[in-house]
C-alpha cells in the first residue's frame, strides 16, 4: 500500500511538474485592456489555434461585434450573456479545428471564461467569446447548442472584466453592436 501511495504521489508531482504554464496575453480594445490567460495543458488544440492568430497579428483591427444580454436574449428559451469578437478577414482565416469540449478539458463557462465560437462541431476558426457571469448552458451537455457538445473553453480574463461589461453594455440591434468595439491588437506577454 505504501508503494502504491508513493507511486500516486509521484504521478501527481510529475504531471504537475510537466504541465504547460498558462499563456498570458493582453486584448487591447478601443474601450480599454483585457488581460487573459490561456490553458495549453487543458485545451492544447484550441490554445495553439488562438495563438497562431495572435502571433501573426490577425486580430489587429478586428472587433467585438456581438453581445448577448438579458434584454436581447429575452425571447430565447436558453439565455446567455457573452461578448463575441475576433472576426478576421477571410484571407487570414485558418482551417477549422477539432473541438475540445468542456467534458474533455474540465474547464467550465464561468464569469470571464474565454471560449471559441462555432456553428457546428469542429467548425471553430478565429471568433471567440467571453462569458459574463456563469454560463453552464455553454458547457458539454448544456442546452444552448442543440448538439449538446457545448463550446470549447480555453482561458479566462484575469483583469479587465469592467471592460468586458462595458462592451456588453454598448447599444445593439438584434445582438450586433451598432458600433463594434475595435480590437487594436492581442499580444502575448511571455
Amino acid at each position: 500500500m505504501k508503494k502504491f501511495l508513493a507511486l500516486c504521489l509521484f504521478s501527481v508531482i510529475a504531471s504537475s511538474a510537466f504541465a504547460a504554464p498558462p499563456i498570458r496575453c493582453i486584448i487591447k480594445t478601443s474601450l480599454g485592456d483585457i488581460a487573459i490567460e490561456l490553458y495549453p495543458d487543458k485545451a492544447p488544440v484550441t490554445v495553439a489555434n488562438f495563438m497562431r492568430y495572435v502571433d501573426k497579428q490577425a486580430y489587429k483591427g478586428s472587433s467585438f461585434f456581438r453581445v448577448c444580454t438579458p434584454a436581447n436574449e429575452a425571447d430565447r428559451k436558453v439565455k446567455i450573456q457573452v461578448i463575441q469578437g475576433g472576426n478576421v478577414p477571410d484571407s487570414l482565416a485558418l482551417d477549422n479545428i477539432p473541438m475540445e469540449s468542456t467534458k474533455q478539458t474540465g474547464l467550465k463557462h464561468l464569469d470571464g471564461t474565454l471560449s471559441m465560437a462555432r456553428s457546428g462541431p469542429n467548425s471553430a476558426t478565429c471568433e471567440f467569446f467571453i462569458c459574463v457571469n456563469k454560463q453552464p448552458a455553454l458547457d458539454f451537455g448544456g442546452a444552448r447548442n442543440p448538439d449538446g457538445q457545448g463550446f470549447a473553453a480555453f482561458g479566462k480574463v484575469t483583469d479587465g472584466m469592467d471592460v468586458v461589461r462595458e462592451i456588453q453594455a454598448q447599444k445593439d440591434k438584434d445582438q450586433y453592436l451598432l458600433k463594434p468595439v475595435i480590437i487594436n491588437n492581442i499580444t502575448r506577454l511571455q
